[in-house]
């Protein structure tokens, strides 16, 4: 349940972007329960290579990263943000429990939907594992358990999360997670590496049209809980890449000439035809960028983990003291 702060910022946020120009909405909005489950079917899908990369990296990998995890006899907490089904990182914890590691699982969402089926889920698959769902702000969890001197706390943002931000927004955010961390503290954390153009587009424009339908549920969003008229069938998806620069962006398009009224926000807005708005962004990277991010951040490379064609990493840093 979205509390009133939520709702409000929502509202905020969609007439700050409706009314930019060029448009934009933002992407974290993509997660509600119906955008979920449509992320789910994208990371299934065989064109969205991401999943299997960091999969395989997970399976091959994973008594690598347990050693570099373990912090002694004191255990260590494990905290991953954006948690999802926990899917790929059920192969971690499995490995983990089966090695007898000490330590905990604090899976953190702002959905307490999302959050509560997981729980359940680890229950009936990993029994032994210790486990505690956090529902609420990245930072504001992350921070309370600073006082956990004792234990190494690991942070996971998996996949390729990081790359939803700009590269300016990207230090930001990290400079600000290194000031949640103390000093043993590891950072874990998932890059897409440029790669064939092809590749990438088909990964983000699917045929058989998940991400389109996961774009598209912005609007629907904004229909359902802003009461507006968006006619979805007057939208389509489009996704650009720039190899250079590394960026691939999305884009909804305006198939026609038309207007729609958020009642909620008591305004109307047009769109021309080809008109289009921006949704998300995602971030290739080199390893001499993801270098560079640390740097900038304040963070130091410990290890980096690729998958056998290199077109994903983890990677693996700690504080730069």
């Amino acid at each position: 349940m979205e509390t009133e702060n939520q709702k409000n910022e929502f509202l905020h946020d969609t007439l700050k972007g409706l009314s930019s120009k060029p448009k934009y909405l933002s992407s974290k909005y993509f997660y509600d329960e119906r955008g979920s489950k449509i992320f789910q079917d994208i990371m299934r899908m065989p064109e969205y290579y991401l999943t299997d990369c960091e999969l395989e990296i997970f399976k091959t990998q994973q008594q690598k990263i347990l050693n570099d995890f373990t912090n002694g006899p004191a255990g260590f907490d494990v905290l991953e943000l954006g948690a999802g089904d926990g899917m790929k990182t059920k192969v971690l914890l499995k490995h983990f429990v089966n090695q007898n590691a000490n330590f905990t699982y604090s899976p953190v969402d702002i959905s307490g939907t999302v959050i509560s089926q997981l729980i359940k889920d680890l229950k009936n698959e990993i029994p032994h594992l210790q486990v505690e769902g956090l529902k609420g702000d990245y930072f504001k969890m992350i921070s309370s358990f600073k006082d956990k001197v004792s234990k190494r706390k690991i942070i996971l943002f998996l996949g390729s999360n990081i790359g939803n931000f700009s590269l300016e927004d990207s230090v930001g955010f990290l400079i600000k997670l290194r000031k949640s961390m103390n000093k043993n503290d590891l950072l874990f954390i998932g890059f897409d590496l440029k790669k064939e153009n092809s590749l990438i587009l088909d990964a983000y424009n699917d045929a058989g049209g998940h991400t389109a339908a996961f774009n598209l549920n912005l609007l629907y969003r904004i229909n359902t809980e802003l009461d507006s008229n968006f006619d979805l069938d007057n939208f389509y998806h489009e996704e650009v890449y720039d190899a250079d620069s590394g960026k691939a962006e999305s884009f909804l398009i305006s198939k026609v000439d038309q207007k729609v009224t958020i009642k909620k926000l008591n305004k109307t807005f047009s769109f021309a035809q080809g008109e289009k708005i921006f949704t998300e962004m995602s971030q290739k990277f080199d390893i001499r960028m993801v270098e560079e991010l640390a740097e900038k951040s304040g963070f130091k490379i410990v290890r980096n983990y690729l998958d056998k064609r290199q077109y994903f990493m983890n990677s693996l840093w700690r504080l730069k003291l």
